[in-house]
């Protein structure tokens, strides 16, 4: 954050803690890795580029969260379209959700299909057997994540639907709720990109998960920005109402984490912050992100601080007609 404020996110100085050359099979590039805490490790399911351009996810195991990465051999989520004709193109940017009730994870991941990427959806309890529960939401839909608990006997996801044939048309954080993870419905918008000269402007989308805190559910969400050098992705934070997710109570202006370093604006796709996935441990909170769409990094923050930051905002003004023109 520029301006003397304090960085609410900080880079570990390691970074970028895993490239393509940790990897034990060839790749063109590793980045947008879902991240969980399981068995006392921190579990990467990481997006792996191959050298055709095709993706699958790979996990990667570490005690620290930070080094000595136990990375799987081969990809362990391959993209099957023989089975799944919906992965024809690879499998991408996965969010892991840990539910409680049933011990298990329930991962949302972009299917690349044909007529674009959808989300679809996987359970797994140990990250190496996996049941793919299919698609769950048409193309052109990405940027997809569970919520852990169901509200009044309902599944809730946040997603990002967007058209090629209508980018003109903003592309807005969206709800939907199902009985049974697999028919969704009762769809409406959460959150808008704004328009205009903003750093979110016409188009955002979910980071990681929702996180539970005694204030709402934290997000962190990606705007873009369109420039004549080309796009910025940057990170901003937002609170949901606790008992009420589809209200928005908090929105920063302001982004929370920008590209800064060298291997965040250089690479694949530069000038590129992106993440998937974080870890809480008490008030800490690692952030793992792909850097440049080439390299995976961490930063981490104080969730005190976070909900400082966001309570201390103006309340969000949820009227649709007022706030377009924020």
């Amino acid at each position: 954050m520029g301006n003397g404020l304090k960085e609410l996110f900080r880079r570990h100085p390691s970074n970028p803690i895993l490239t393509v050359d940790d990897w034990p099979y060839p790749a063109n590039s590793v980045f947008n890795a879902a991240a969980t805490q399981i068995d006392d490790h921190t579990l990467l399911l990481v997006r792996v580029e191959d050298r055709r351009g095709i993706s699958h996810l790979a996990v990667a195991r570490s005690a620290d969260g930070i080094s000595d990465w136990d990375i799987d051999s081969e990809p362990t989520f391959p993209a099957d379209p023989e089975h799944h004709p919906e992965e024809l193109w690879g499998v991408e940017d996965p969010r892991i959700t840990f539910v409680p009730e049933s011990g298990e994870y329930l991962i949302t991941y972009a299917a690349y299909s044909e007529a674009g990427p959808l989300v679809s959806l996987a359970r797994t309890r140990d990250f190496r057997q996996f049941e793919r529960l299919g698609p769950i939401m048409p193309p052109e839909d990405k940027d997809a994540a569970l919520f852990p608990v169901k509200f009044n006997g309902r599944w809730a996801m946040i997603h990002r639907p967007y058209g090629l044939i209508a980018e003109h048309v903003p592309a807005h954080m969206w709800m939907s709720f199902s009985p049974d993870l697999k028919h969704w419905g009762d769809t409406r918008i959460l959150m808008r990109a704004r328009r205009g000269g903003w750093w979110d402007a016409n188009k955002i989308g979910l980071s990681p998960p929702p996180m539970e805190t005694p204030n709402g559910w934290l997000l962190l969400y990606h705007g873009v920005r369109k420039t004549a050098a080309g796009s910025i992705y940057r990170i901003g934070a937002a609170l949901l109402d606790r008992e009420d997710p589809t209200k928005v109570i908090r929105r920063s202006d302001e982004w929370v984490f920008s590209p800064q370093e060298a291997y965040e604006r250089v690479g694949d796709v530069g000038e590129v912050v992106f993440s998937c996935g974080w870890v809480r441990d008490d008030d800490r909170i690692r952030l793992y992100y792909g850097a440049a769409d080439t390299a995976i990094a961490m930063a981490e923050a104080s969730l005190n601080e976070l909900l400082s930051y966001l309570t201390a905002l103006p309340a969000y003004c949820n009227d649709i007609n007022k706030n377009l023109s924020q």
